[in-house]
């Protein structure tokens, strides 16, 4: 997806999986019964005054990663909501879940990346806590961090028709209500870990 590198596509893109992540966790405060919720170590006492999209943005900015990163990111969002049906994204998890996944993302894609600490101070949270959302993520994970070229291909393939639409409105109104998915599931993770199966971890 050379796409990627156009710095519209990528606002776009940013904006796009900004809305997703904000309706599914407006949908899970909202139906908090929907499923047992687990309360887990990327939960926060509040919810964080700065927006989805703006917190993305910001990792945008400064964490300099390559923009596949954000795709593979969310690659394992998707992969992390299936391994872990017991944590839903929710407004108290969400921007925890989003530095953390950004921050793997870069370490086994890029060449170069910044640590933990650079991560942590983007992030807004200290550096323990930092390294504990690492190691936790990894393992609700189960460590199954290679994207195989056919998995990426079908994400960038997903996000690629959906940047094309107008993406609904981020208000609370229009969003929470309609919106009956509880995880970032969007291809059949199924498949991918049989795929997996076949390619040799990085």
């Amino acid at each position: 997806m050379a796409e990627l590198e156009c710095p519209t596509v990528m606002n776009k893109l940013i904006a796009y999986i900004s809305s997703l992540l904000q309706r599914v966790a407006e949908s899970n405060d909202l139906n908090p019964g929907f499923h047992p919720q687990k309360i887990s170590a990327f939960h926060g006492l509040t919810r964080p005054t700065i927006s989805i999209q703006s917190y993305l943005q910001r990792i945008f900015k400064y964490a300099n990663c390559s923009p596949s990163c954000y795709v593979v990111a969310y690659v394992y969002l998707d992969r992390f909501t299936q391994q872990q049906p017991a944590i839903s994204i929710n407004s108290l998890n969400v921007h925890r879940l989003l530095i953390t996944s950004v921050m793997i993302a870069a370490k086994f894609m890029d060449d170069m990346y910044y640590n933990n600490a650079y991560y942590a101070k983007v992030g807004g949270i200290s550096i323990t806590e930092m390294n504990f959302l690492e190691v936790d993520f990894l393992f609700g994970l189960g460590f199954q961090l290679n994207v195989n070229p056919t998995t990426f291909h079908n994400y960038c393939s997903y996000l690629q028709n959906e940047l094309f639409l107008l993406p609904p409105p981020l208000n609370t109104e229009e969003s929470s209500p309609s919106y009956k998915s509880r995880s970032t599931k969007l291809l059949h993770y199924e498949d991918d870990q049989q795929q997996q199966q076949e390619v040799i971890a990085v």
